[in-house]
């Protein structure tokens, strides 16, 4: 049976930027939500000693929630073999820190579509980097999962593995049993592909999922394929997040291939940037759905 997770979208800013929130305010936050989990980000710890660690880890305790996620954005598309190999190590720091809270899965990414950068090149530069994060990872006892992302809150540029075909070229060319997808409906809608399609692909891959959901103000689907991401902010304009259940992703076909293939991960909501009802909403949601096609 999959178990449900948060991640604290609607929160980044104080989180990261500003510092007008702690981890141990989003704990408390999240303990009011039906989930079993958290998903969290190294930027949210104000140090990583074994003091602060255990402290977070208490405060998971008290809140009965477990750490299910590190989700980190190592950019593995800089042109310097000397600067792949620091995120490769910052990739393992956060590996580390999984272990060390007790997670199952770090996340990765391939990094920033740079303008100038060789498509084929940098795929085997981040298929190098990735197997041995895989590998590292494994050897911690921790699976290391890419997603289909779009852009990582802070980077410059969108994702550079945004699209399904180059996501899927660096995907082949890692091979380890400690090595899966993080499945994002909502990001192959943003790039203008179907997310279904998508899925039936990596199905027997996915070992983590992000939940969340869009709504097109302004535009069409139509639209969205003809539109740009604005290199900057990387969204496309028209694209808002929402309640999930009430977008434009078909999460009773999600759950019935992922139903069928026996996937057992997290399902983590990557959603509530509208505020914690929404967040409350979306869990409901989707707590009611695992119910429904795992038994």
């Amino acid at each position: 049976m999959p178990k449900l997770s948060v991640f604290p979208k609607c929160y980044m800013d104080e989180l990261v930027i500003h510092k007008t929130m702690s981890i141990f305010d989003w704990i408390k936050l999240a303990a009011g939500l039906d989930v079993e989990g958290l998903e969290l980000q190294p930027a949210f710890f104000a140090d990583t000693t074994d003091e602060y660690i255990d402290r977070v880890k208490l405060a998971c305790k008290e809140a009965g929630l477990v750490v299910s996620m590190m989700c980190f954005s190592p950019d593995f598309t800089k042109p310097s073999l000397a600067e792949r190999k620091k995120e490769l190590e910052r990739q393992k720091s956060a590996i580390d820190l999984t272990v060390s809270l007790g997670g199952e899965v770090c996340r990765t990414l391939t990094g920033q579509n740079r303008p100038g950068l060789d498509p084929a090149a940098a795929i085997i530069w981040c298929a190098e980097m990735i197997q041995e994060a895989a590998e590292y990872a494994g050897s911690k006892g921790i699976t290391l999962a890419i997603e289909n992302h779009y852009k990582e809150n802070y980077w410059d540029y969108p994702e550079f593995a945004l699209k399904s075909e180059i996501f899927l070229h660096v995907l082949s060319r890692v091979d380890s049993p400690h090595f899966g997808v993080n499945f994002d409906p909502s990001n192959a809608i943003v790039a203008g592909e179907e997310p279904i399609e998508l899925l039936e692909k990596v199905k027997d891959r996915v070992v983590s999922m992000h939940a969340s959901d869009r709504y097109l103000e302004g535009g069409s689907i139509e639209d969205l394929r003809r539109v740009e991401e604005d290199p900057v902010h990387g969204y496309a304009r028209i694209i808002k997040h929402g309640v999930i259940g009430k977008g434009l992703n078909d999460y009773d076909r999600i759950f019935s291939i992922l139903s069928e293939v026996g996937f057992d991960g997290w399902v983590s909501i990557e959603d509530g940037v509208n505020g914690m009802e929404e967040l409350r909403e979306s869990a409901r949601f989707l707590r009611a759905k695992l119910a429904e096609y795992f038994q």
